[in-house]
C-alpha cells in the first residue's frame, strides 16, 4: 500500500513532535515557579539575580522585598471604615485599593524587587497600634475564606505570577487573630488557605502562617511562638511543595523547634539601630542546632539610612540575607508616605521610598 500525501504528513508531524522540537514546558507561560536549593532561592528553576556580585557580596539567590502587607486591605467594621477615605472621593474603596497595588508592580519589579509581603488579616493601617478596633479579615469567624478578599488576592497573585515575582502570603496578624472564634477555626483558616493555592495551582507563593508569632497581641496560643511548629508541620503535610515559615518580633531569633521544621528562616529587623546588628542575627541563626543550609530573609525591618554606607539593608546583603522593606506613615506625614499606612499611595512616590527603589536597583542591577 503507497502512503498517501496526508499519512506522510502526519509521520512527519510526529517525528517532529518527538524529535524535541515541541517539547513541553516545565512550566505554562505566566506561570511562576519559586524552589530553594541550599542558601539560594530560585525562579523557574534559575537563581534570582543570577551572576549578580555587588561591592563584592554576592546577590544571586537572594530575595529582596517589600511589606506591602495591605494590597487586599478592607474594614468591614462601619464605625471604623471612614478612617481610611481617599482624600479625592471621601470614601474607601478596596476595590480601588487592589487595583493601583497592581498597577504599581511593574515598576517594583523594573527596580529589582522580586517578592513582596502581604496578609490576610493585614497589618496596622496606622503603622503601629495599640488597639485595632478595624476588621481586616479575610476569614468568617469559622475560619471560612472571605470570597471579596480572595478575588483580590487572586488578582494580585495572578499578576506577580505573570511578572515572576514571588508572594510571601501571611495568614495570620495579631490585633486580627481573635476575630477566629476558636482554635478549630484558627486551623480551618489554615487549611483553607492551602486548599486555596492548590486549587489555583499557584507555585509562586511562599507561606508565612503567622506575623510575627510570638507577639503578646496574638489571643490563639496555636499561632504563639510555643505551637506555631504544630500549624507549619500541617501545612508541610497537607501541601509537601508549598513552602513555608513563619516570622518573629523585631530583633529575636526563632527557636529551634520553629527552624526545624521551616524551609526558609523569616527574622525581623524592627528595633535594630545598629546595623551590625543584622550581622550578628544572622550569625546567631546559623548557630543554631536545627539550623541547616536556607535562606534567611528580613521580611520586615523599618529602618533606612539608604543615603549611608552602612544600614540594614547594606548589612543584610553583606551577610547574605535578603531584606525587607517596611514604609509606614508617621502621623505627621502626608499620604504619599507609607506601604501598610492606609489610603496606601503604591507608587514610588515619596522620598524614602525613592532612597529604598534607587539602593534596590543599585544592589541588584534592576529587572528589565
Amino acid at each position: 500500500m503507497k502512503p498517501t500525501i496526508l499519512n506522510i504528513l502526519l509521520i512527519s508531524f510526529i517525528l517532529f513532535s518527538c524529535s524535541g522540537n515541541l517539547e513541553a514546558k516545565p512550566y505554562k507561560k505566566g506561570q511562576t515557579i519559586v524552589s530553594i536549593q541550599g542558601e539560594k532561592f530560585l525562579i523557574n528553576g534559575q537563581p534570582t539575580y543570577k551572576g549578580r556580585i555587588w561591592q563584592g557580596y554576592p546577590v544571586e539567590g537572594l530575595l529582596m522585598n517589600s511589606r506591602m502587607v495591605q494590597g487586599i486591605f478592607d474594614d468591614l467594621n462601619p464605625e471604623t471604615v471612614g478612617k481610611w477615605k481617599y482624600p479625592d472621593t471621601e470614601k474607601w474603596d478596596a476595590d480601588r485599593n487592589t487595583s493601583e497595588f497592581i498597577a504599581a508592580m511593574d515598576l517594583w519589579y523594573a527596580k529589582g524587587l522580586l517578592a513582596f509581603n502581604i496578609n490576610f488579616q493585614g497589618g496596622s493601617p496606622e503603622g503601629y497600634s495599640k488597639t485595632q478596633p478595624w476588621e481586616n479579615n479575610a476569614f468568617e469567624p469559622d475560619g471560612t475564606l472571605r470570597p471579596a478578599y480572595m478575588k483580590r488576592m487572586e488578582r494580585i497573585v495572578d499578576k506577580a505570577n505573570q511578572l515572576g515575582m514571588v508572594v510571601n502570603l501571611g495568614i495570620f496578624y495579631f490585633g486580627q487573630d481573635q476575630r477566629l472564634k476558636d482554635e478549630k477555626a484558627v486551623i480551618a483558616a489554615v487549611d483553607n488557605t492551602v486548599a486555596w493555592i492548590q486549587k489555583k495551582k499557584y507555585k509562586n507563593i511562599i507561606l508565612e502562617v503567622a506575623n510575627e508569632s510570638n507577639n503578646n497581641g496574638y489571643q490563639h496560643k496555636i499561632i504563639g511562638q510555643d505551637r506555631i511548629h504544630e500549624l507549619i508541620l500541617r501545612v508541610k503535610k497537607n501541601a509537601p511543595d508549598l513552602l513555608v515559615s513563619t516570622s518573629f518580633n523585631g530583633n529575636c531569633i526563632p527557636p529551634d523547634k520553629v527552624v526545624e521544621v521551616s524551609d526558609y528562616v523569616l527574622i525581623h529587623g524592627n528595633g535594630v539601630s545598629d546595623p551590625k546588628r543584622i550581622t550578628q542575627m544572622v550569625q546567631e541563626v546559623k548557630a543554631l542546632p536545627s539550623y541547616r543550609p536556607m535562606p534567611i530573609v528580613f521580611n520586615e525591618d523599618d529602618h533606612f539610612d539608604f543615603d549611608k554606607p552602612s544600614n540594614n539593608f547594606v548589612e543584610a546583603v553583606k551577610a547574605y540575607a535578603s531584606w525587607g522593606y517596611f514604609d509606614f506613615r508617621m502621623k505627621d506625614e502626608g499620604i504619599d508616605e507609607g506601604y501598610q499606612s492606609v489610603p496606601v499611595n503604591w507608587g514610588i512616590s515619596s522620598e524614602r521610598k525613592k532612597g529604598f527603589f534607587n539602593k534596590l536597583e543599585e544592589i541588584t542591577g534592576g529587572l528589565k
